[in-house]
């Protein structure tokens, strides 16, 4: 599941409304909207992102959460480290492979120490 799916659900669950209520209000197919709440597909377009906040009445900050997380809920990522060090390289792979063996409480600790780090390191 991706940040977003993950989002939707729980919106669509707190509004009881089903995947095929939803579906049809956002004008796409239940298969599409399940398979987007499990992360089967990508991020979704522009336009249907702006219908999901329109459809949920959602405003300001909640409407740029669904944004902010749209955007960070591509399933299937390539990461380019050419040109980087060897030690980008080798973390990219290691990661691509153990990934799925990693609890959430492991993936939260990396997530936030990235971020740490990541914001330390800008100028």
């Amino acid at each position: 599941m991706t940040p977003l799916g993950a989002k939707l659900r729980k919106m669509r669950e707190e509004r009881g409304m089903t995947l095929k209520q939803m579906a049809q209000a956002l004008d796409v197919s239940s298969a599409y909207l399940s398979a987007l709440e499990h992360g089967r597909k990508g991020k979704p377009t522009w336009f249907l992102v702006q219908r999901i906040i329109t459809h949920f009445n959602v405003i300001w900050d909640e409407a740029e959460e669904i944004q902010r997380l749209a955007e960070i809920s591509d399933p299937k990522v390539t990461i380019d480290t050419a040109g980087m060090a060897p030690e980008a390289t080798e973390l990219t792979n290691r990661l691509a492979r153990e990934i799925g063996r990693l609890d959430v409480e492991d993936l939260r600790f990396l997530h936030t120490e990235l971020v740490r780090r990541a914001v330390r390191s800008r100028p």
